[in-house]
């Protein structure tokens, strides 16, 4: 133990420090691993090699080569080498060895067609139907039909006395009583005649205007007498009370009969 080591202590006993030095720092640790790399790249420039490299020479590479015409690989892609006589197969061979005339391979067979008659088409057909004969039957894919009369009458297509139709707002006010209409004597048909009207909260009419007709050809069916009694029709009219003043149309189906047969005089 060094005397310098040794110090005073409270307790009058001295007290020995321990050898060596405190944990390495930062700047001691950078120095080693620089100091072991620098020996590394000098072993690196010492053992290393300085030879040149060298490729080593390719041999035994398979190699791809295009055949020519008097190639014997191209006679594999005959289908008729192993089926037909060839030049240079067995039978040949022994050929060239005597004084026979070689055949030619180059050959077409002539064409044999079928003799047919017109008379035996469809004999065979013919003879196994008259031998095979089949059971007919019908096929009941739908039932039958079950007629019944209608429940309810027929009624006729045409009116046959004229009609009020009343549209728009005005027919949710419902007419206390009927109105009466006639039929009219003309010889032709006569176009509906459409009133607007205008109704008070009481169910006057207070305002009505004949509206004009729809086409050309209601026009040439329009007759002004029934177009002046729907306007007096319509006026005389008395609909339900209501709280506002409704708008709608009266529309008259004048239904006509044949005109009475009168004797006209006979001009000479």
């Amino acid at each position: 133990m060094n005397a310098a080591s040794a110090g005073p202590h409270p307790t009058g006993l001295a007290v020995t420090k321990p050898q060596g030095g405190g944990p390495w720092t930062r700047s001691r640790w950078l120095t080693l691993i620089a100091l072991v790399f620098a020996a590394h790249v000098a072993l690196l420039f010492v053992f290393g090699g300085r030879k040149q490299i060298v490729p080593r020479a390719v041999t035994n590479v398979p190699t791809l080569e295009l055949a020519d015409n008097s190639s014997e690989w191209l006679a594999l892609n005959d289908p008729t080498l192993f089926a037909l006589p060839h030049q240079k197969d067995f039978a040949s061979a022994i050929g060239l060895q005597t004084a026979t005339k070689q055949p030619s391979f180059h050959w077409t067979e002539p064409t044999n067609w079928l003799s047919l008659s017109m008379d035996d088409l469809g004999l065979a057909f013919n003879q196994f139907m008259q031998t095979n004969r089949f059971a007919s039957f019908e096929l009941q894919l739908k039932p039958s039909l079950k007629l019944s009369a209608p429940g309810l009458p027929i009624k006729p297509v045409l009116a046959q006395n004229s009609t009020l139709r009343v549209e728009g707002e005005l027919a949710q006010r419902q007419l206390p009583s009927p109105i009466n209409l006639t039929n009219w004597p003309y010889a032709n048909v006569i176009a509906p005649s459409k009133v607007q009207v205008l109704v008070d909260a009481a169910g006057n009419v207070v305002s009505t205007v004949l509206l004009p007709p729809d086409s050309v050809f209601a026009a040439a069916d329009q007759y002004d007498k029934a177009d002046q009694r729907a306007l007096e029709l319509a006026r005389a009219v008395r609909f339900a009370p209501s709280s506002h003043l409704t708008v709608g149309r009266m529309i008259f189906n004048w239904h006509t009969v044949p005109p009475p047969a009168t004797n006209e005089p006979v001009i000479p």
